[in-house]
């Protein structure tokens, strides 16, 4: 049991990391605005890149980690991100004009991250025997996802002190410490089956989606309007911090760290709680978006003091926070281990999409009105509300098997 605990931290790393690699450059991106010379709509492409390019490779990772193993697959990806970091750093700190190159290193960075993160949740399932322990550890794994949020704005504002590329420095580093966790903690279960053929698997992947299709969808859309609304409104809060409060530095990490503060407490002591009940996990998801919701709107109501924003926000985040570990348990409880890796892939693309178009879309809108960022998100929240309560399934509390 002591080992599992060892895998379990091992595997938390990595969602550490990849957020840490990814959200520090929220705080940064006002000041690589101004050193480098690029709008704001072009600091978000920074973030953005990252999580496109995975979008569209996440699903092979899903299906080579199903076919090849798992961990065959995590550290090559780390060692990617890695070199992804490298050219990043070396063209900020080498080049009169970086930009292209950091973009280069971004794109690399999030190839390596589709075919490390996605696996970690169906490794954790492959590790564990029960629901219960599954749902627990997919609870740490989130946590480690949301704390890595929380610590993010506040190092990415800290290493930018000394200078503004020493953030890019950091994601080789962090890659490091995550293949030498890896490499030797993790030891997944050998398979008792051959793997199959890709023709076969496709065939699989239909019949899966045929039978759950209804639910895994939901599951799959509401991951990705959740992630839409946190880094849509970190980009928002962000933004307000400098551009109306004059709050630089690591005080506005601090500031950007509070509503995933909530998140990640959320997050923790849902997974420890849900256990293996559908029916609960959806009423979780259900309330989660509600609060959200009512939280996002009460923005264009309220006034405009930062307190006010930062408490608003802060709710958002418990609602987001109550809701994803549900939604990792569901779509990871109710597959087969044979076809995990790749159906999870599919989840994980969809939390990328929301990654993706979140910043670029709230820095156009930011141009018109605060309003309108409040407008948009909230209506993202009440169509993830609606397709809980349309797509999800509520009549029995066990998680049916595919």
């Amino acid at each position: 049991m002591k080992e599992l605990k060892w895998s379990l931290l091992a595997l938390a790393s990595i969602p550490l990391l990849m957020t840490l690699g990814n959200s520090m450059f929220i705080p940064v991106l006002p000041i690589i605005e101004k050193e480098i010379n690029i709008t704001p709509f072009q600091s978000s492409m920074i973030i953005t890149i990252y999580s496109v390019v995975a979008i569209f490779l996440i699903p092979i990772a899903g299906y080579l980690s199903d076919h090849f193993g798992r961990k065959k697959i995590i550290i090559p990806s780390l060692v990617l991100v890695g070199i992804g970091g490298l050219i990043s750093s070396w063209a900020a700190v080498s080049l009169k004009d970086p930009y292209g190159m950091i973009l280069l290193g971004r794109f690399l960075q999030g190839a390596g991250a589709a075919g490390a993160f996605p696996v970690v949740i169906p490794t954790v399932g492959d590790l564990f025997k029960t629901d219960e322990e599954v749902s627990a550890g997919l609870g740490l794994i989130e946590t480690s996802n949301t704390f890595g949020k929380v610590l993010s704005p506040i190092l990415g504002a800290f290493l930018a002190i000394w200078a503004w590329h020493i953030p890019f420095w950091s994601v080789p580093f962090l890659s490091v410490l995550a293949i030498i966790l890896i490499f030797f903690f993790i030891k997944p279960p050998k398979r008792e089956d051959e793997p199959i053929a890709f023709g076969e698997f496709v065939k699989q992947i239909k019949k899966i989606f045929h039978q759950n299709g209804r639910w895994l969808a939901g599951v799959l859309f509401i991951g990705g309007m959740n992630t839409f609304i946190l880094f849509g409104f970190l980009i928002y809060l962000s933004f307000i911090l400098e551009k109306t409060y004059k709050i630089e530095g690591v005080l506005k990490g601090v500031y950007l760290a509070v509503p995933l503060l909530v998140l990640c407490i959320a997050s923790y002591f849902t997974g420890k709680r849900i256990g293996k009940e559908m029916l609960l996990m959806n009423r979780i998801v259900l309330f989660g978006g509600l609060v959200a919701l009512l939280s996002l709107m009460s923005l264009l109501f309220l006034d405009s003091q930062l307190i006010t924003i930062l408490i608003a926000l802060s709710v958002t985040g418990l609602g987001i926070g109550l809701t994803l570990p549900c939604l990792d348990a569901l779509i990871t409880e109710g597959i087969e281990k044979e076809e995990r890796g790749t159906i999870t892939s599919f989840y994980s693309s969809t939390r990328f999409i929301g990654v993706a178009v979140g910043p670029p879309i709230v820095s156009i809108l930011l141009k018109s009105s605060m309003n309108a960022v409040f407008i948009v998100l909230a209506l993202t929240s009440a169509v993830a509300i609606l397709l809980t309560i349309f797509m999800l399934e509520w009549k029995t509390h066990v998680v049916r098997k595919a």
